[in-house]
């Protein structure tokens, strides 16, 4: 298995420098006095397209073969993904196809379909979107970029943990938002190189906590379809790639119910004026949990995206 590397990541960072935004590094000194502890949040809610994703997009269609490019991409996701793909292309001139679920949020699909990307539907349900991308790969000869199992995706999303490192040095912890394991496995990498004392921690919504089960048993856990206000991180199992990333140098992983999500999603509009959408909540919703396990220390939380309807907003925060 082509596991990646730091080396990756800083390729990527090579390839990003010109096209990525370098998100900046946010504290709450209400939240800091209320945790006895020192955070530090790198928010990639104010990336391009709205989340981390367009780092691993963008780096997979760069590293791509013109002969690759040339025919196309296909990738399946419920949002972020998806627009990262769709503008990766749109900024290379590729054509890009996006499974997307019926069910996916509105605004997402809206900016995915604006970026010039082919929108294919699909029932999360009963449908597979694994089997309806390889479709288009076997007819149309399209180069698949998934979501998390990429070398050249887990890569592109390691560098937000790099410029993080970069900017305020080591950490003791650093929260982060987990489905499919992309981001937790690009993160693992940078900390390894940048700040190898750093305890690395992956977060999910209880509801789907396929890798929580995964690392207790050892192998690869598959679950029902989840559900959770979490839309981005309702993956059913890690890929290989990511779990080995996972097992071999994550400190552990944590879960947050839904209610918590919407606690730490008003924190952000009241307190730092700024709209991180559920998923991009959870790293955050885990300092609520950790208590006095964090005091006295400092602390990274990657803030994964921000994309959320104001509609679902309004609703989420009025059951608080």
């Amino acid at each position: 298995m082509n596991l990646a590397s730091y080396e990756d990541v800083l390729q990527a960072a090579s390839r990003l420098r010109t096209v990525a935004h370098t998100t900046p590094v946010l504290s709450s000194r209400w939240l800091n006095e209320q945790l006895g502890a020192q955070v530090f949040f790198k928010c990639e809610n104010l990336q391009r397209i709205g989340a981390f994703k367009f780092r691993g997009g963008y780096n997979a269609l760069a590293a791509l073969s013109p002969e690759q490019r040339q025919r196309g991409v296909v990738a399946f996701s419920s949002g972020n993904h998806a627009q990262a793909v769709a503008l990766a292309a749109q900024l290379l001139d590729v054509r890009a196809v996006i499974v997307m679920p019926r069910s996916a949020p509105a605004i997402k699909k809206a900016a995915t379909k604006a970026y010039g990307a082919t929108i294919i539907e699909y029932d999360r349900q009963t449908e597979s979107r694994e089997l309806i991308a390889q479709q288009w790969v076997e007819k149309e000869g399209l180069t698949l970029i998934p979501p998390f199992a990429d070398p050249q995706v887990i890569a592109g999303q390691g560098t937000a943990a790099k410029e993080l490192f970069d900017e305020i040095g080591g950490l003791d912890e650093l929260y982060v938002p987990l489905g499919g394991g992309g981001l937790l496995s690009g993160t693992l990498l940078s900390a390894q190189a940048l700040s190898p004392a750093c305890q690395v921690y992956g977060v999910e919504p209880i509801a789907g906590n396929d890798a929580q089960q995964s690392l207790q048993q050892g192998r690869i856990v598959h679950i029902d379809p989840p559900q959770s206000i979490a839309d981005g991180a309702l993956t059913q199992a890690l890929a290989p790639i990511t779990f080995e990333l996972i097992q071999r140098y994550a400190a552990g992983i944590l879960t947050v119910t839904d209610d918590e999500l919407i606690r730490t999603l008003a924190f952000f509009i009241e307190r730092m004026k700024t709209v991180v959408e559920p998923t991009g909540c959870l790293g955050a919703a885990a300092l609520w949990t950790r208590g006095k396990q964090i005091q006295g220390k400092r602390i990274g939380v990657i803030i994964s995206g921000g994309n959320m309807d104001i509609a679902t907003l309004a609703q989420l925060l009025t059951t608080r």
